[in-house]
């Protein structure tokens, strides 16, 4: 039997409100740490996430200045891998975040999604 992905695409999640963003991540932190193979794919709006310089940006927490890329690098380190859909960015000219794994395209994220031993959540 394969093992099941966990495949967590974030498109919609608003930069403007971390919460949005914070969930889908804390979500796949939970199940890499209970041994799950996840991955995030960042694409449309929430592509930016992928730019350097841009999760810092976003605190989660006003008291601790706890930022997105913080959760970012939790989730890493927990063992999730994190992509990024090259068409939702202009990433030519960007640096991107050391946890990026790599630029994937359209057929990447349909292929995966589609997969029979993948699990598929959208935010």
């Amino acid at each position: 039997m394969n093992k099941k992905k966990l495949l967590i695409i974030m498109s919609n999640a608003d930069l403007l409100k971390p919460e949005g963003c914070y969930a889908p991540l804390f979500q796949a932190t939970v199940a890499a740490a209970l041994s799950h193979d996840v991955e995030v794919v960042f694409t449309g709006i929430s592509g930016q996430l992928a730019i350097a310089g841009r999760a810092e940006k976003i605190e989660v927490n006003l008291e601790s200045h706890r930022t997105i890329y913080d959760i970012i690098k939790e989730a890493y380190g927990a063992g999730v891998t994190f992509k990024a859909c090259n068409t939702s960015l202009k990433m030519a000219a960007e640096e991107l975040i050391e946890e990026l794994e790599e630029k994937v395209g359209a057929a990447y994220v349909i292929a995966e999604a589609m997969d029979e031993n993948t699990l598929t959540l959208t935010y």
